[in-house]
């Protein structure tokens, strides 16, 4: 009698040089309608090897893992997306758990996330229903690597973000309570976040990156070396840690803090007042 293959393997080949196109956990039933995209059509009379346990290679291939399946449940579902106001810049997924979607607005006046989640969540709730209850988070793209990668963390609250750009590589800081939840689960969301926005995330919590930072030189510490080549009219984000750190990323436009702390340094206006 055969074994029942495990479903743990949906992202590996079920036979040699074959993937596996269906998440993990789901079961099909003969004359059932389901939505997947197509990622290959092979031609019949190939001279290639056909796989085994094959009588002849199919001659169209779906697959329910791919990113692109995300990016048109979407477009059915978002009138904006469909139309081109809403774009999708990145998308990762682990397909049959988690995934991440990058969205940017090119009309200032709307909101791209709220209109992807749509009124009350009904339109990510059926993205989610067609997946079969795959995890989908939104978050907000952004052109500025700091406040993006902050923004793929999400929903972890990040307090810095060190970008060095020649190697690709983002060093994010993050309250002692939240470095849990910016790992998340066996590494997932830093993994998917790293995904999402290309860089190679490194989270430390506040007490631990305290400890290291106070030890290196301020001279040593060139705010040039994380945000690129200064000039007189760019500016360092003036926001100041209770560890009385200063944050070296670069201000934004008219302010005089960087997008990640702006907020906090409004909320800590307020409290003056």
């Amino acid at each position: 009698m055969a074994s029942r293959p495990s479903c743990r393997t949906f992202d590996q080949r079920r036979y040699e040089n074959e993937r596996n196109e269906r998440p993990m956990g789901e079961r099909y039933l003969h004359n059932q309608h389901i939505k997947a995209v197509i990622i290959d059509v092979r031609d019949p009379n190939s001279n290639l090897q056909p796989v085994r346990g094959e009588h002849s290679r199919p001659p169209i291939v779906i697959s329910r893992t791919h990113p692109e399946l995300m990016r048109r449940l979407f477009e059915q579902e978002v009138p904006e997306i469909y139309e081109g106001t809403v774009q999708i810049k990145s998308i990762a997924r682990e397909p049959g758990q988690r995934s991440k979607v990058a969205v940017h607005s090119l009309d200032d006046r709307l909101d791209p996330v709220g209109a992807c989640v749509g009124p009350k969540g009904s339109r990510v709730r059926a993205v989610v229903g067609e997946l079969r209850g795959e995890r989908v988070d939104v978050i907000l793209w952004d052109a500025d690597p700091a406040v993006y990668v902050a923004n793929a963390l999400s929903p972890a609250k990040v307090t810095r973000v060190l970008i060095d750009e020649e190697k690709a590589y983002a060093g994010v800081i993050v309250p002692d309570d939240q470095l849990s939840l910016a790992i998340g689960k066996e590494g997932q969301n830093a993994r998917l976040a790293a995904r999402l926005t290309g860089w190679h995330i490194d989270i430390k919590s506040e007490t631990l990156a305290a400890d290291i930072l106070k030890n290196v030189p301020v001279h040593e510490e060139p705010a040039a070396d994380l945000i690129g080549d200064e000039d007189d009219d760019v500016r360092r984000c003036e926001y100041v840690s209770e560890d009385g750190i200063q944050c070296r990323n670069q201000a934004r436009p008219g302010s005089r803090f960087c997008g990640v702390h702006d907020t906090d340094a409004f909320d800590d206006a307020e409290d003056l007042i």
